[in-house]
């Protein structure tokens, strides 16, 4: 089980080390050869060992056969986690948060704030505003944030289909159309018959800087220069055979 957590990339860095830990000390390695391995201080590699060496009674009534993969994994994550800390009471409460993550959630135009996506510091404002919380600093919120997956600053486009809203009966028959031409390319593929899937991409600025870059030199960063010089725009058309994923013939 320690093994197949080392290999999963979504675990945490710090979970991950400590799970390399066991098993190196398992695999006979000294603490000084682990500390200089990862690159921590050989005290962190002695309180793992320790830690998980003092928890041995408990994992191994729970790495008996009849308990699942599921629950040994939840008792080694348990194990391997920090300790909790008596520090002091969280500065806001669970309601709180929820407030400022659905005044996150909002556009700002929507409450009559003149900007068109939030920053750290318009939201701290707002919160106090709202009667959300007494005070927030900025660098708060951005890392509340943070935490969630949360990017005020960026935003993607996003083509709503009118078909699917205006007549959902064709848009489907359209979409199982399509969906079976798919499943079928690499087959036609066989035959000689190329499923081709063609796209643009348009309104490319064509800019030029007004002046050359400047580059690098010691205790100075690369300077690019502010202004450009408009080219007009351009259009990227790109297709590529479905079955093989070779793009065709792209055009500018």
């Amino acid at each position: 089980m320690l093994e197949r957590l080392a290999r999963l990339r979504k675990l945490e860095r710090r979970l991950a080390e400590r799970v390399r830990i066991v098993l190196w000390s398992a695999d006979g390695k000294t603490s000084v050869e682990q500390a200089r391995a990862l690159g921590v201080d050989e005290q962190r590699v002695n309180r793992w060992r320790r830690r998980f060496a003092g928890e041995a009674t408990r994992l191994e009534a729970a790495s008996r056969a009849e308990t699942s993969d599921e629950e040994l994994e939840a008792v080694l994550l348990e194990v391997m986690a920090d300790e909790e800390r008596s520090g002091v009471p969280p500065k806001f409460s669970a309601e709180q948060l929820t407030q400022i993550i659905a005044l996150a959630c909002k556009a700002p135009k929507d409450l009559g704030i003149p900007v068109t996506h939030w920053t750290p510091k318009e939201l701290a404002i707002e919160a106090v505003r709202q009667g959300i919380v007494p005070s927030i600093s900025q660098r708060h919120i951005a890392r509340f944030l943070e935490e969630l997956d949360l990017k005020p600053h960026r935003s993607q486009y996003w083509l709503n289909s009118k078909a699917k809203v205006d007549d959902p009966v064709r848009h489907a028959a359209q979409e199982k159309e399509i969906c079976e031409l798919y499943a079928k390319a690499p087959a036609l593929h066989e035959q000689g018959v190329h499923v081709t899937s063609a796209d643009e991409k348009t309104g490319i600025q064509a800019l030029e800087r007004a002046a050359p870059t400047l580059p690098m030199r010691p205790g100075q960063v690369e300077r690019r220069e502010y202004e450009y010089i408009r080219h007009g725009t351009q259009c990227l058309i790109a297709s590529f055979d479905v079955a093989t994923g070779t793009v065709i013939a792209p055009t500018i």
